[in-house]
């Protein structure tokens, strides 16, 4: 059973969703990561430097179009890996003129969930 409420963090601003989604190299890196991929694999499949990609990614987080999942890795740290965050962006106007950004995102599983917060944790630490 999925839970689709979205925390005030995965609300963005207009301005912080039109940012990345200018972006050519954001929206490179949305197109490859609709399965979790590493920083790593990113430059590769991006041909773009570390220091852009993280960059990038921030800008991505800001717009709450990308999550990080970290992971143990069987030899011992984390590993992390970035994912599209959302199923479909709607920037609409309402009658006032006033524009708002909806972020449809597909409802999160027991697992994810928990992973959020095992990653949450290991920020912490």
């Amino acid at each position: 059973m999925g839970d689709s409420s979205v925390s005030s963090e995965d609300s963005p601003t207009l301005q912080d969703v039109l940012d990345a989604l200018d972006d050519p190299e954001c929206r490179a890196i949305l197109r490859e990561t609709v399965e979790p991929m590493t920083a790593n694999e990113l430059i590769g499949a991006c041909d773009i430097p570390k220091s852009t990609l993280y960059r990038k990614l921030e800008l991505l987080s800001s717009g709450s179009l990308v999550r990080e999942q970290d992971t143990i890795s069987p030899g011992g740290g984390r590993v992390t890996h970035y994912e599209r965050s959302f199923n479909d962006v709607t920037i609409s106007m309402d009658d006032t003129g006033e524009f708002s950004v909806s972020v449809e995102r597909s409802p999160q599983s027991t697992d994810e969930r928990l992973a959020d917060i095992w990653s949450m944790m290991g920020d912490e630490v």
